[in-house]
């Protein structure tokens, strides 16, 4: 394990991997939840999804583990699943079989701007202050997700305010009998709750621990936060142990639904009348292009944000990155890694997969190689047996993590020169935007565009690498075409 791992010549063994995985595993561990509930609303089998998603995570972290050895997880991910449910099945009118087809098609075109080192010569364009912006930004981005998950904030929007409810036009007197989206302008009121809720309590209780343990430097703090904090939800009643029980039956069934969603993406309601109407062939490639450019982005500014900043991405392999060719450097073999979840999760029956950035709990409890994320694919593989016992632990116990995480990762905004606009602005409109957006990929694209504005108007447009000239040109493209669809 050693010899294959390198343990040591990362700084790390086999029981801080094996805590970093736990950490990892806890972070994301909702979305075996969250998935299903998300694409079950397009007419695919819950129970299919559920172990279509574990599946993907499984398959796609042991990858990335055992070959490019670094400590990232892969999941379908957050934003990308919605996109699938209420934009492209919802809203475009694609059959979810289609859909699965289209992340199909995506994950393939992701492969081949791997192997063909587009993706890396995108990493080696963006300037470095851009690449601090990046990392401080994803820090927003974790904090903010615990932030939300612990329930700390709500919003309020009036009812001149919402544009639309389940994707239809808001109607002021009209009465809803089921709401699953919600969609309002920006005169929505962020503001604290009252704390009257026992989730929140339990999360505020659990960030306190995690910071004293932290404080005082007490090994294995993250992890004993989580469990500590489930243990204390207990007696709050947020967590309710009397669903933690085993069903064989359930597990069977489960395994029935998943022939239904297993290949569909290629049957006679998926890939074979994705091209059968011309007239939507156009629609087809605008929306596989949308599909591309959130994953890889979103894979991008992961690696960028977490694995330079703690080291798991050495000068070394950065400097092989630039120079070698085939998978010589571990960012090659992690995007490799990250480009063929998506193609396998649509094989099963689920959104695209990609890198977490969760994984930066891990990685902040001393994850450094590929044990990390095996341990965390074992225990999303023990899910199909244990999945209530797993579902057991409270957002409000994996929430405090992330937020501390967001804080750790946010020292690299002392890296970029705050007093100069050309540098400010773009890192700015980067790393804010990633929080606000609510879109790694989105925080990049308007650092970018930013970037290359200050850059156009300064006559230093030759200053650009022309891959960010096209990525931006392609950001902006994209946003032209949801702006249409």
């Amino acid at each position: 394990m050693e010899k294959f791992f390198k343990l040591k010549e990362q700084g790390t063994n086999v029981s801080t991997e094996v805590m970093a995985g736990f950490t990892t595993f806890f972070a994301m561990s909702y979305i075996i939840f969250v998935n299903p509930a998300i694409l079950s609303q397009t007419g695919m089998p819950s129970q299919a999804v559920f172990l279509a998603t574990i599946i993907a995570a499984v398959i796609g972290t042991l990858v990335m583990g055992l070959f490019a050895n670094v400590p990232y997880a892969q999941a379908p991910g957050m934003g990308l699943n919605a996109f699938f449910t209420y934009t492209v099945v919802f809203a475009l009118g694609f059959t979810w079989q289609q859909a699965l087809a289209l992340v199909f098609i995506c994950g393939i075109l992701n492969i081949l701007i791997t192997i063909t080192k587009i993706r890396k010569s995108i990493i080696k364009s963006i300037p470095e202050s851009l690449q601090n912006a990046i990392s401080g930004g994803i820090g927003i981005f974790i904090a903010y997700i615990g932030i939300k998950g612990a329930n700390l904030v709500q919003f309020t929007s009036e009812s001149a305010n919402i544009l639309s409810i389940n994707n239809q036009p808001f109607i002021a007197d009209e009465t809803y009998g089921g709401i699953f989206s919600v969609i309002t302008d920006g005169g929505i009121i962020p503001a604290l709750v009252d704390f009257t809720n026992p989730g929140t309590q339990l999360a505020l209780i659990g960030l306190a621990i995690l910071v004293i343990l932290l404080v005082l430097k007490v090994k294995g703090a993250i992890l004993i936060s989580i469990i500590t904090t489930t243990l204390i939800g207990i007696p709050f009643g947020v967590v309710d142990i009397s669903n933690a029980s085993l069903s064989t039956q359930a597990i069977g069934s489960a395994f029935e639904e998943l022939g239904t969603t297993f290949g569909a993406a290629f049957g006679s309601e998926g890939m074979m009348s994705l091209f059968s109407d011309p007239s939507r062939i156009p629609l087809v490639i605008m929306t596989i292009f949308a599909f591309s450019l959130s994953d890889v982005f979103d894979t991008i500014g992961t690696f960028i944000g977490t694995g330079r900043r703690a080291g798991i991405f050495s000068e070394e392999d950065q400097k092989a990155l630039e120079t070698s060719t085939g998978f010589k450097s571990k960012m090659d073999k992690a995007l490799f890694a990250d480009a063929i979840a998506t193609s396998i999760g649509a094989i099963f029956g689920t959104s695209n997969t990609t890198t977490y950035v969760e994984s930066a709990a891990g990685i902040g409890a001393g994850g450094r190689t590929g044990l990390t994320s095996v341990v965390t694919s074992l225990l999303f593989m023990a899910c199909i047996l244990v999945a209530p016992i797993a579902g057991i632990v409270p957002s409000a116990a994996t929430s405090p993590v992330l937020i501390i995480v967001g804080v750790m990762m946010m020292s690299s905004f002392t890296k970029i020169n705050w007093e100069d606009l050309e540098e400010a602005i773009p890192a700015f409109f980067a790393s804010v935007f990633m929080g606000f957006a609510y879109s790694i990929s989105y925080g990049i694209a308007a650092g970018f565009i930013f970037y290359c504005i200050i850059k156009l108007c300064k006559g230093k447009l030759n200053e650009v690498h022309p891959i960010l000239i096209v990525s931006t040109l392609l950001f902006i493209l994209n946003f032209v075409i949801l702006a249409i669809i």
